[in-house]
């Protein structure tokens, strides 16, 4: 049964002999330093990187739902890279439009 499902993954057209496979694998690196900068100070973050890192998570991860055969390890590492990028704009947004400083808090 086993060796069944592995030999079935093997041969897959989005198996791991293939660049369909690699290519998404990879990409994960930058799922994870994105992950890795959640404990960056959020002034260091850029909103252009940021918003291309969400927006083209989006629009890949549609569109490996589209193609065929499914490739879910794309769709999946897609996702987590416009989660992680929506995220990280969210941390600027906050800092930059939300947080106020001392003075400006007491009113001086």
């Amino acid at each position: 049964m086993a060796t069944s499902k592995l030999q079935a993954f093997w041969n897959h057209p989005a198996g791991p002999r293939t660049i369909h496979f690699w290519a998404p694998t990879f990409k994960w690196g930058l799922s994870i330093a994105n992950v890795a900068d959640f404990s960056k100070p959020p002034e260091t973050l850029s909103y252009p990187m940021q918003l291309v890192v969400a927006c083209s998570g989006l629009i890949w991860g549609r569109y490996g739902t589209v193609i065929s055969p499914k490739n879910w390890n794309l769709v999946s590492v897609n996702l987590a890279m416009s989660g992680t990028g929506f995220y990280q704009l969210s941390r600027k947004l906050r800092h930059d439009y939300h947080s106020k400083t001392e003075a400006e808090i007491t009113g001086q």
